[in-house]
């Protein structure tokens, strides 16, 4: 029977830390469907059309790398939900710190108790990338600031465009 992961989050924007994590999930799975949460109150830098477009570009030469088929999708329920409704056995969390850890760990909990035939499996991330996170690539990139190094090459054009004074 294949495996199906999910891993869901904001991807606003993907970062090389994303990238780390994807490399490793689809070593794991037959499948890996990314999720991009989608929130009413939250109003992201990049559109849901722009963040599913630029993970597709960005993850699916990994994903053939691995021989894994890829699937890149919105959802607005709780995760462990959009992993039954895929089929997803897999939850992907990626840690970068201890601080994500014990969130992660409460996050893992919970879903176990709501969906116990979904496991979470957390992938730390590589130390090139730990300390990237989307929020300060969005900061820096507001500022002018160069972030090649934090993001693929597509992704610092847009945040260029994005941020044109």
């Amino acid at each position: 029977m294949p495996r199906t992961a999910l891993y869901a989050g904001s991807f606003d924007p993907v970062t090389n830390g994303h990238l780390d994590v994807v490399g490793h999930a689809v070593g794991l799975a037959d499948k890996l469907v990314i999720a991009i949460g989608v929130h009413p109150g939250k109003a992201p830098l990049f559109s849901t059309e722009e963040r599913l477009a630029l993970l597709q570009e960005t993850c699916a030469p990994l994903a053939k790398a691995a021989k894994c088929e890829l699937a890149c999708v919105t959802f607005s329920g709780l995760v462990v939900e959009e992993a039954k409704r895929l089929g997803a056995t897999i939850l992907i969390r990626g840690l970068r710190d201890g601080t994500d850890f014990d969130y992660e760990m409460q996050m893992a909990g919970m879903n176990e108790a709501m969906v116990p035939a979904v496991q979470t499996v957390f992938l730390p991330a590589s130390p090139l990338v730990r300390p990237i996170t989307a929020t300060l690539v969005r900061q820096i990139a507001a500022m002018g600031g160069d972030v090649s190094s934090f993001v693929p090459a597509s992704v610092a054009a847009q945040l260029k465009t994005k941020f044109k004074k």
